[in-house]
């Protein structure tokens, strides 16, 4: 409701169709809206057939041939093995080599990506992607879609990533799935923190230490993970193929679906 000095002097529909007009109106934030609707309407598209899925985090900035890349690979490997696919932020990295991992063991291998300054486009082993403007959405669609998190080194990103799904899963906001960390000598020193400050200050109740798991053998990880999925008994949808994926996502993206 607008009154008085508040009521603009045109119309919205004067503003729209007169060119001559300013053209600012398609950057304010109403306008946003609808490009945050248009990356949801993607993201469920692209998505909505995955069936059982895992994310898998890290750093960015691991090298191909270092030890945690060849784990990212292993481990992602083994998920699809397992009947998973495998959701990454699609950029390089531990990004890539789960990506390459999944791919190579013809699993279903899926990048989310997001605009950034010093990191664009997603990686050649992403098979099924889609780049976000927003990084609230893509988070969106990292929880909605997975059912389990493997978390492996890395910086502010992977942490607030780790920190969202421990916060949901805490508060009930999201069904509780595994969250796996992954490389127990990188983990140790903020896993101590948390049990011998966080709990023993009464930040966080005892029992949420054990939202966590730690591992560092790609079997273990797998292992963990398919253990809390046949004990709930909540996730065994069908896995489709790549193909089926894509051929839906088509679809939808068509209005046909």
């Amino acid at each position: 409701m607008l009154r008085g000095k508040a009521i603009p002097k045109t119309t919205t529909d004067q503003r729209l169709l007169d060119r001559r007009g300013p053209s600012d109106w398609v950057h304010t934030d109403p306008w946003r809206v609808m490009r945050i609707q248009a990356e949801f309407v993607e993201g469920f598209g692209l998505l909505a057939e995955l069936g059982l899925a895992v994310s898998v985090f890290g750093s960015s900035r691991a090298v191909p041939g270092s030890r945690q890349y060849e784990l990212a690979e292993h481990i992602s490997a083994g998920l699809a093995e397992a009947g998973y696919a495998v959701i990454t932020g699609g950029g390089p990295g531990i990004m890539e080599a789960a990506n390459k991992g999944v791919a190579a063991a013809n699993g279903v291998s899926v990048g989310l990506g997001i605009e950034l300054p010093l990191e664009q486009g997603l990686n050649d082993h992403v098979e099924i992607g889609l780049e976000f403007r927003y990084f609230f959405v893509r988070k969106t669609m990292f929880v909605k879609y997975s059912q389990a998190f493997v978390v492996l080194p890395g910086g502010f990103g992977t942490l607030d990533e780790l920190f969202e799904a421990l916060t949901l899963v805490q508060t009930g906001k999201i069904t509780r799935f595994p969250i796996v960390l992954v490389d127990s000598s990188y983990w140790s020193g903020l896993v101590s923190w948390i049990r011998d400050t966080v709990v023993d200050q009464g930040k966080i109740s005892p029992g949420d230490i054990d939202l966590l798991s730690i591992a560092d053998d790609p079997d273990e990880v797998v292992r963990i993970i398919r253990a809390a999925h046949n004990n709930g008994g909540a996730f065994r949808p069908p896995v489709p193929t790549v193909t089926e994926v894509a051929a839906f996502s088509s679809v939808a993206r068509d209005g046909q679906g």
